[in-house]
């Protein structure tokens, strides 16, 4: 008997499996057709909108916003003048504590890139050589591509300046220009 259920259960569970028998699931979707549930009371309620005006004349006046962009731009202006200092980026050639190696390294700039504005600066415990002084990063490419070739370890850093000196070095390369285009 007990060869029997078994044999019988595998029967069942091989033709179940193949199709040839179909055994009906219970607790499908028809137990549900004719159900119905009643959320009104838990819904949101708001207020009817009211209906456009469709007169003449009775839209709302926009004003252009040009005149208080000029504003908050000259207001933003004035702010950046009062500023000491000047945000920009310089091409940073060497960092270290050897002081030797840092004057070497000025030196080689200055006799081989007359033409650029080379400066070393002192942070404790580090010398820094930095090369040019530039509103944005665009214009330092252009020295750094030649500055890479023999200066491998350059890069282009973000730096502030002090308003003073940037106005004293754009004077001096505009009288520079003004003598180079009279020649």
């Amino acid at each position: 008997m007990k060869n029997f259920r078994l044999l019988y259960g595998l029967f069942l569970l091989l033709f179940s499996s193949c199709g040839l028998i179909n055994i009906k699931k219970t607790g499908g979707a028809e137990r549900f057709v004719g159900y119905t549930e009643d959320l009104e009371s838990s819904r949101i309620r708001f207020d009817e909108l009211p209906e456009p005006s469709t007169r003449a004349g009775s839209f709302v006046e926009v004003n252009a916003v040009d005149e208080d962009l000029k504003e908050a731009i000259d207001n933003y202006i004035r702010e950046k003048e009062r500023d000491d200092f000047i945000s920009g980026f310089t091409i940073l050639v060497y960092s270290g504590v050897d002081r030797e190696e840092a004057f070497k390294t000025r030196n080689k700039l200055y006799s081989e890139h007359e033409d650029i504005l080379t400066f070393m600066q002192y942070q404790q415990p580090r010398y820094l050589v930095k090369v040019g002084k530039y509103i944005n990063r665009i214009e330092a490419l252009a020295w750094y591509e030649k500055i890479k070739e023999e200066f491998p370890a350059a890069r282009i850093i973000q730096d502030r300046f002090e308003r003073e000196k940037v106005r004293k070095r754009q004077e001096q390369e505009e009288t520079l220009e003004n003598v180079n285009t009279e020649n």
